[in-house]
């Protein structure tokens, strides 16, 4: 089972949005450091939500890694032997 997330959805996309809209673009440390999340935390939101947009290919969109840990759960049921 995956370990609870630390920060809520709702700071996520925020911080996200904020990051979005601001022109210039803001140094992504000091904007960590306002909302108080860790920098590399909100770089990797940042980038998360750029692979979800189509804007990067190089890390899966939240839809295909919510799909490959289905199916390793299907595939490791699978292989479990059955009892008789």
């Amino acid at each position: 089972m995956a370990p609870p997330k630390k920060c809520p959805d709702e700071l996520r996309a925020r911080a996200v949005r904020l990051y979005r809209e601001s022109d210039p673009k803001p140094v992504i440390r000091r904007l960590a450091e306002q909302l108080g999340v860790h920098h590399e935390a909100l770089r990797n939101w940042i980038r998360q939500d750029e692979a979800d947009r189509g804007e990067r290919d190089d890390r899966p969109t939240t839809t295909e890694s919510e799909e490959l840990r289905r199916l390793r759960k299907e595939n490791a049921e699978l292989k479990r032997p059955t009892r008789s």
